[in-house]
């Protein structure tokens, strides 16, 4: 009741412009994401040992979900090249990574805490013996990836990042640096937290270390179109409204 008391009070003084500036809250994700800071943190970041997933087959469901809707996708798309080098845009614990980098010829982990990277790696070992390139980012400056990643990736993959960004605007920056990542003929599969009428689903915007899976949401055709101007072609769109860890999920297809 406290933390949803809390969330109608942050939208509400949103609501009526009291939003905080989005090099504010670039600022408190860097911090809140740095360095791990107990069990809440680690499930925010999809560890497998964390209190989310233990106990439980979820962290390794959500990677299985999320190879098998690529390659529907793939399959719909004519995507049929090999797999030379995957990249996932905020690879967390590597829930994601276990499945996809077996048929990987390279997989390139981008995050903000290197503790997350070393996690995502070891999980990857444990699966099989495809190399990874860690790349850690700083929030207020992605593009710095760029020149980092070493050339461009076949396959690009981002979940559970969207909702935790700054701002809407932010977003446009992510998909022009996964656009400048694809080589051309690559595939993204790119989720995102999808808002609705209601005014509770708009972007938070405030006060990110107490909401910030709800800090950035976009309505589905906003997104799609947003997707277009930064030099990327949708493809396809699937919708989640709700599943074991959330709700309004979309998981947009793109090529470039």
């Amino acid at each position: 009741m406290a933390r949803n008391a809390e969330d109608v009070v942050q939208r509400a003084l949103a609501e009526i412009g009291a939003r905080q500036r989005e090099s504010r809250i670039a600022a408190d994700a860097q911090r809140y994401w740095r360095e791990p800071a107990g069990a809440k943190w680690r499930a925010n970041a999809h560890w497998r040992d964390s209190p989310t997933f233990a106990g439980t087959d979820l962290w390794s469901r959500i990677g299985a979900r999320h190879r098998e809707m690529f390659e529907a996708g793939a399959r719909m798309a004519g995507f049929t090249r090999p797999w030379d080098r995957v990249l996932e845009w905020g690879c967390g614990g590597g829930a994601n990574a276990v499945h996809f980098a077996p048929e990987a010829g390279e997989f390139v982990g981008v995050d903000i805490a290197e503790a997350t990277l070393t996690e995502c790696e070891k999980q990857v070992a444990d699966v099989c013996g495809t190399p990874f390139r860690r790349i850690a980012i700083d929030v207020a400056a992605p593009e710095k990836a760029l020149a980092r990643v070493g050339g461009p990736c076949d396959v690009f993959l981002c979940f559970y990042v969207f909702e935790l960004i700054p701002s809407p605007e932010y977003g446009e920056r992510l998909l022009r640096i996964a656009r400048e990542l694809l080589a051309p003929g690559g595939l993204a599969l790119i989720q995102i937290k999808y808002g609705t009428r209601r005014w509770r689903t708009k972007p938070r915007r405030r006060s990110y270390a107490t909401g910030l899976a709800e800090m950035t949401t976009y309505p589905i055709d906003a997104f799609w179109q947003l997707a277009e101007a930064s030099g990327l072609v949708p493809k396809a769109v699937q919708l989640v409204p709700k599943d074991e860890l959330d709700e309004r999920y979309a998981y947009f297809l793109l090529t470039r």
